[in-house]
């Protein structure tokens, strides 16, 4: 019988709570300032303090809302995207040159393009968030399909499945893995950048997410507010990763004995 959630190990909540015991025997140390580095005490009151004042729920549902709406945008541009390079050699290169150049290039250095053209508003924020999902994606849905054993493709042939079964039943399954690798790769990137942005696009607007948040109590000097605001993000982030995540891949490639 497991004590803990699947993706969460005795030895990484050993770690951990090794990290949080350095924090606490440093912060209470004298030697560094509290507005500096509070101790955990300051930090989780902070944190309860700014939850029932319903300071900081807003924010949390505006940059989640903005991630989600991203995400699915840039999956499906992704998709779109990346199917014809599979069939045609010059969308192929055409998509190669593209990801080469985009690829590397971070969202929050195209803010300033995206304003200019989109002006200020939730748009450039959706565009940075979507730069950041497509070209990961590009990558990992054409490597998927590109990479789909032999023996899957005649077994789909053998049973004369008609293309969009052939399509459905076998070479999607075959290719998730790398798909969905290529998923938590894409929403790491887009959180950051997200979170980056709002810090950012948050002081011209006045109205940000969670980033914006962060940025706030930082200029005021709110430490343990800040250090609430980032203990948030790290929270959202380890559920995501360990639960929706976790949760699709049990559904999908353990279920299709295709975990690598």
């Amino acid at each position: 019988m497991k004590i803990f959630p699947k993706g969460i190990g005795v030895s990484k909540l050993l770690w951990v709570l090794l990290l949080l015991l350095l924090w606490e025997l440093i912060a209470r140390s004298g030697k560094v300032s509290p507005q500096l580095m509070p101790d955990l005490g300051t930090i989780l009151t902070a944190l309860w303090h700014e939850i029932f004042s319903g300071e900081l729920f807003p924010g949390i549902y505006r940059s989640i809302l903005f991630v989600i709406f991203g995400i699915i945008s840039g999956t499906i541009l992704a998709g779109l995207f990346s199917t014809p390079a599979l069939f045609h050699p010059q969308i192929r290169n055409l998509m190669d040159v593209l990801t080469a150049v985009l690829h590397p290039l971070p969202g929050i250095a195209l803010l300033p393009i995206f304003i200019l053209f989109f002006g200020i508003g939730t748009t450039p924020l959706i565009m940075i968030i979507i730069h950041s999902v497509l070209w990961p994606l590009c990558i990992n849905i054409r490597g998927g399909f590109e990479n789909i054993p032999d023996i899957y493709l005649k077994i789909g042939r053998n049973y004369q499945l008609s293309p969009i079964h052939f399509f459905i039943r076998i070479m999607v399954p075959a290719a998730f893995p790398q798909i969905l690798a290529g998923l938590r790769i894409a929403w790491a990137r887009s959180w950051r950048a997200l979170i980056s942005a709002e810090m950012l696009f948050g002081v011209a607007s006045g109205n940000g997410g969670l980033g914006w948040y962060i940025y706030n109590k930082r200029l005021f000097m709110d430490t343990p507010g800040m250090y609430a605001g980032l203990l948030v993000l790290v929270m959202i982030g380890l559920l995501v990763e360990t639960i929706l995540f976790k949760k699709l891949e049990e559904r999908t490639t353990r279920r299709w004995s295709l975990r690598s």
